[in-house]
Formats: structure tokens, C-alpha cells, sequence
């Protein structure tokens, strides 16, 4: 995922953050070099002080939170015995007391931290626990899913000479399911014309077909194809399982396959899935 859309998820997830909680000051940043977090985004500071503040594992209550892999939450930053206080000045200048610090984990790695805080020395409340922690996650999918997205994009330029066909039909069962996750409109147009690249390689150009299916019908019957069951299908794209069971009723019904297999077989003979 690039810098620019990894900040992009990370003010967004700072701004729901302080809309739903109430907290005056948000802020937050990402790991670059696997050890020291960078403060890039803030919301409702009224000085610079938190700006480009770099901060190391264990040191303060965002070097903690990097440590332990988990929310810390202090009630008065000055006055807390629990952590270091490299940072007490910054902090002291933007006015800050009551500070919570959650972690953005992504595949057991920590990524940033987000935290919010309060100018009074006020405990966190269970409804500001939750509501960090629940920003944190929409973070932590956007990472996972621009990994992942990366890590099928590269693979593509990369793949040596003579993939299997079935290699193929999983990376655009994968690139199909991603698609509809991303929200950087330039990201999932490239990934929507990997697709097509793939489905052309395996193939050629699509014969014409009466019946057409739907995206979702493609995406639905695209993750079966490699032996998904409904459920892991519907994980993959964020559907319910009984969804996904109604997507394949209606492919199978349009293509007249009585089983999945069959529509899935029809599907690629037709030019439809690779």
C-alpha cells in the first residue's frame, strides 16, 4: 500500500474516532522502520508539538502499546508510574491528561498506534475503549487487504513462464474478491484490468453469450472455483453465507447447471471466468 493511502485510511479512521467518542484530540501514526512510530495525522491539536514526534518502542504510552501489542490507557499522563515520559513535554504543551493508545496489528505485526486523549485527567470510559479499538480495526483490514493486493499485483508481474491454469483461476478468485474492498478508485481499477488480463490468458477473447451474470454472481462463483465452501466464500467477500447461496442459485439457474461445478465449468467455457 503506498504512504499516501495508508495515511488516507489513518485519517479517516482518526476522524470517525472523535465523532463517535466525543474526545477533543486524535491522533496517530505508522511504523517505518519496525521499531520507531512517526506522529503524522492529528485532529483537534492546537499545537505542533505532537507533529513528526518519533516514538520507540517502550518508550511512553505509544512505546508501550508497541511493546505489549495491546490498548494502554493512562488517566493522568504527567503523574502515570506505569510508563516512561521521554515525551512529558510535547504532551504537556498540547495540555494532555487522559490518553489511550490503541495498536493497529496486522498478521500478528504492529503496525501504528492510534490513540485519543482528553485535556483533563479523566478515566477512559468503556464506550472510548470501544470505539478506539473498533477504529483500530477498520485500519488493520485496510492494511491487510492493500497487502495482500500487493503482494497478488507483484506476484503477477513477477510469475515465471507456464503457470498452472488453476494457479491462474485462484489469483483472479483472490483479485476478485480484493476489488470490491479497496476504495482508491485508481487501486481497484488496476485490479479489476489484472482480471481481465488473467481471464484473456486463460481463455482468450470471451465468446458471446446470451446470459450474462451479474459481478456478484462472478465474484461468488470465481471464489467457489478453486473448492470454497459458502462460508469461506462469503468471508473472503464480506457476504453472509446464505448470500453467497443465493448468488449461486441464480448463476446456476442462468448458465442451467445443477450443481456449482457445473456452472463453475459452463462459466469458463463461455469466457466468463478463467
Amino acid at each position: 500500500m503506498s504512504e499516501r493511502t495508508e495515511t488516507v485510511e489513518l485519517r479517516a479512521a482518526l476522524l470517525r474516532l472523535r465523532r463517535a467518542t466525543g474526545l477533543p484530540v486524535v491522533f496517530g501514526g505508522l511504523l517505518h522502520d519496525g521499531r520507531r512510530l512517526r506522529i503524522a495525522e492529528l485532529d483537534g491539536a492546537v499545537t505542533p508539538a505532537l507533529r513528526g514526534l518519533a516514538v520507540s518502542t517502550g518508550s511512553g504510552l505509544g512505546g508501550k502499546c508497541l511493546r505489549l501489542s495491546r490498548p494502554c490507557a493512562v488517566t493522568d499522563y504527567p503523574a502515570a508510574r506505569h510508563i516512561t515520559h521521554e515525551y512529558d513535554r510535547p504532551v504537556s504543551v498540547e495540555g494532555l491528561r487522559s490518553v489511550i493508545a490503541v495498536p493497529l496489528v496486522v498478521r500478528r505485526k504492529v503496525r501504528g498506534v492510534l490513540y485519543g486523549a482528553l485535556r483533563d485527567a479523566l478515566p477512559i470510559g468503556e464506550r472510548v475503549f470501544d470505539a478506539a479499538v473498533a477504529a483500530a480495526r477498520d485500519v488493520e483490514q485496510a492494511l491487510a487487504v492493500r497487502d495482500e493486493t500487493r503482494r497478488l499485483l507483484a506476484a503477477e508481474r513477477q510469475a515465471v513462464p507456464g503457470p498452472s491454469w488453476e494457479e491462474v483461476r485462484q489469483a483472479h478468485g483472490e483479485l476478485h474478491a480484493l476489488a470490491p474492498r479497496v476504495p482508491d478508485p485508481e487501486l481497484r481499477a488496476r485490479l479489476l484490468a489484472v482480471c481481465g488480463r488473467l481471464e484473456t490468458a486463460a481463455t482468450g477473447p470471451a465468446r458471446p453469450v446470451e446470459l450474462t451474470l451479474t459481478p456478484r454472481e462472478l465474484d461468488v462463483l470465481a471464489a467457489v472455483a478453486p473448492g470454497a465452501t459458502n462460508a469461506a466464500a462469503a468471508d473472503r467477500l464480506g457476504l453472509r453465507p446464505e448470500t453467497v447461496k443465493g448468488y449461486l442459485r441464480s448463476a446456476m439457474r442462468k448458465l442451467g447447471a445443477r450443481t456449482r461445478w457445473e456452472a463453475v465449468v459452463t462459466a469458463r467455457r463461455a469466457g466468463l471466468l478463467p
